[in-house]
């Protein structure tokens, strides 16, 4: 006896390839060798054990198959009959000789109709006078033996389909058993207690028994099968290949972005950088020393934040948050200046109302999370919008100043605006409040960015040689100016010519959440359209924008669970995807979100290095502060970017130290720094 079944890759160690699944043939036989099962052994087990040829080996295969199953019968019958409890004592030596019980003999013995009399005839032929009595008994001993074999083989089925089931996060599973051999094929009995037995233990699986046509036909389908699946894959291949970058693309990549940050620094070539490398006017870290109240504003995405932030000692609890999440609804994201900033306004009384505080007038933090060319620690000029808003009238103008307006609109209160942030920066700043060495801020999310600090005497646009300035990058515009053409796929292309801003942000567009699920969708149009997925159907479908959000593509890269999750979003369009597709697409989702992985370590490798290079180090080590939900949700996306770094940055040793909440407490800590060190300054 043998059982094989499909096991999900992932799950099986050692395996290079973790995308689809993989027969695993069990060998179950040997079921028990570590003596699992000695509690339910008889003596006649023992001794059918001791007279095989492999003792103490296939412990369960001793228990079920008929090769053993006749040795043990006929070693009852003998034991019984020396015992003078069968055959009136008298000894047969047919019943001494193995063998002698042959499986078509002990078939007919168990068989309803003919059973009495076949048993009657086995026996005699033994040599053996006998009664009715008797044959009852020999019949009843086999139908015990047949039938402990039967629940044993369902209980070891039970447990391989729970397993399948519960890997998959099912709640119910309907599955197939092919089936062969002679045990199963002699007696619809066997079959009848099998299947009886799977109800009562698995009775959330529904199964279905098939008859195997035989190992020949079976050989020559898993040969069929086999040239299927390559073709296909080779197909695969052919599209997916391009999105695999190799090392020495990443290490060209890495070099890319390094001279695209001396440009962006560079006096001579900053206005025509793609990386604009943008002073952030925050020169120092916290220290621990900061104290009091603040406020923070949090504007990135469709939730708009205001927080009161408290900062107090380690032993007063540290620093405290009191917030509110408010939505930024497309038509106000996309109206105009004056719309949108009444709403940020509206909000800010809310939260003032809500929490008493009508009357104070708090240090602000406002975390803009949209690419700025900051003045001052409290003045920037929008550049340009990203991230689905488009309100006009604001590009080009300070958001600071725009605030300002808005309140004095409202009339009745006031605001004391320190500082306008980005979230890179206030991502930083919150790491380097719990590491000081956190010199660098990280964002992968909807959109992606880093900053970092930068020492004074390289930074052209400004004046001074003493310190360090942190650097917000923007480096989402890493390969607007077509140095990046070499990677980008017809897909990467299609997405950008179908987003707000076509020709920008194409790095971003490469990595971050906001674009990953519409670069899936384009391959899975792509595919279905060569008749690889989906039989050639559903491509109808596939044009529907925002199908794959990325929380889908980081449910579906989440093991078995993921593909559910897939299954039910594609059963929801009216949609039924097999088992091969989901795994088809989730092995493009996996392309895709390496590729993005690679692509931001590469960005990173080129930062990590150029800060050693700047202090002259042998051996830097740094901590990079991280936020964003690519990063903290994607269940592979934080190791495959850390491998990655570190192979492109041998000489960095890089920590990464997940941001809580950076957008918030991290405005607050640079507008605590700020009142901290004007404070400090002499009158």
């Amino acid at each position: 006896t043998n059982c094989c079944y499909m096991e999900q890759a992932e799950n099986i160690a050692g395996m290079e390839n973790k995308v689809g699944r993989m027969c695993i043939n069990t060998e179950w036989g040997s079921f028990g060798n570590d003596g699992e099962l000695d509690d339910i052994l008889t003596e006649f087990d023992q001794l059918t054990d001791k007279e095989t040829i492999n003792p103490g080996i296939c412990r369960f295969e001793k228990l079920i198959s008929s090769l053993y199953l006749c040795e043990m019968v006929r070693l009852i019958l003998a034991t019984l009959s020396e015992k003078g409890e069968l055959f009136n004592g008298v000894s047969a030596p047919g019943l001494m000789t193995k063998g002698i019980l042959k499986f078509h003999d002990f078939l007919d013995i168990i068989d309803e109709k003919v059973g009495l009399a076949k048993t009657k005839h086995f026996l005699t032929r033994q040599g053996l006078v006998l009664n009715n009595e008797d044959c009852f008994h020999v019949q009843h001993i086999c139908q015990i033996a047949f039938t402990r074999s039967a629940n044993l083989c369902a209980a070891g089925l039970a447990a391989i389909i729970t397993h399948i089931r519960t890997s998959q996060n099912l709640p119910q599973l309907n599955i197939g058993v092919a089936v062969s051999g002679a045990m199963y094929r002699g007696q619809t009995q066997y079959r009848e207690i099998v299947q009886q037995t799977l109800k009562s233990l698995i009775p959330e699986c529904n199964v279905t028994f098939v008859a195997s046509e035989g190992s020949a036909t079976g050989a020559a389908l898993v040969a069929a099968a086999a040239l299927r699946l390559r073709s296909r894959q080779e197909q695969m291949s052919g599209v997916l290949g391009p999105l695999q970058l190799s090392m020495e693309i990443l290490e060209k990549i890495r070099n890319q972005m390094r001279q695209n940050m001396e440009k962006g620094l560079s006096k001579e070539t900053h206005k025509t950088a793609a990386v604009r490398m943008l002073p952030a006017f925050v020169r120092h870290l916290p220290d621990g020393s900061e104290r009091g109240d603040f406020l923070a504003l949090d504007l990135g995405g469709t939730n708009f934040r205001v927080l009161m932030v408290q900062v107090k000692s380690p032993q007063e609890g540290g620093i405290h948050m009191t917030t509110e999440v408010y939505t930024i609804p497309t038509q106000v994201a996309q109206s105009t200046d004056v719309e949108l900033f009444d709403h940020i306004v509206s909000c800010i009384v809310d939260f003032q109302t809500k929490h008493d505080m009508q009357d104070r007038t708090l240090p602000l933090g406002f975390t803009f999370s949209f690419p700025c060319d900051q003045l001052s620690l409290d003045k920037g000029i929008l550049l340009r919008w990203t991230k689905g808003f488009s309100a006009l009238g604001c590009v080009g103008k300070d958001p600071v100043q725009l605030l300002r307006e808005a309140v004095k609109r409202q009339q009745h209160f006031d605001l004391n605006v320190v500082a306008i942030v980005n979230d890179t920066v206030g991502t930083m700043m919150s790491c380097a409040y719990v590491d000081p060495k956190c010199e660098i801020g990280l964002i992968i999310g909807t959109g992606t960015n880093a900053c970092y600090m930068e020492e004074m005497r390289n930074v052209g646009t400004l004046e001074g040689e003493e310190g360090r300035m942190c650097i917000n990058m923007e480096w989402g515009a890493f390969g607007d100016d077509g140095c990046l053409e070499y990677i980008m796929t017809s897909y990467d292309k299609k997405v950008d010519a179908a987003s707000i801003n076509p020709g920008q942000q194409r790095y971003e567009k490469l990595i971050s959440g906001m674009y990953l699920g519409d670069i899936v969708r384009y391959i899975l149009m792509d595919l279905a359209s060569r008749k690889i997925l989906f039989q050639g159907q559903h491509q109808s479908i596939l044009k529907t924008e925002n199908l794959f959000p990325t929380k889908l593509i980081t449910a579906i890269e989440n093991g078995s669970q993921g593909l559910q999750e897939l299954r039910a979003a594609f059963e929801d369009k009216g949609l039924t995807i097999s088992p091969e597709d989901a795994l088809l697409v989730k092995e493009v989702c996996h392309t895709v979100s390496t590729r993005a992985a690679k692509l931001c370590a590469a960005g990173l490798a080129a930062v990590v290095d150029k800060i050693r290079e700047n202090r002259q180090l042998e051996k830097l080590e740094v901590t990079v502060g991280v936020d964003g939900t690519v990063y903290k949700m994607h269940p592979h996306f934080a190791r495959q970017l850390q491998e990655t770094v570190a192979l492109l940055a041998p000489k960095c040793q890089v920590k990464f130290l997940l941001s809580e909440d950076g957008s918030g407490k991290g405005a607050a800590l640079i507008a605590a720094v700020a009142s901290l060190k004007q404070a400090q300054q002499p009158t």
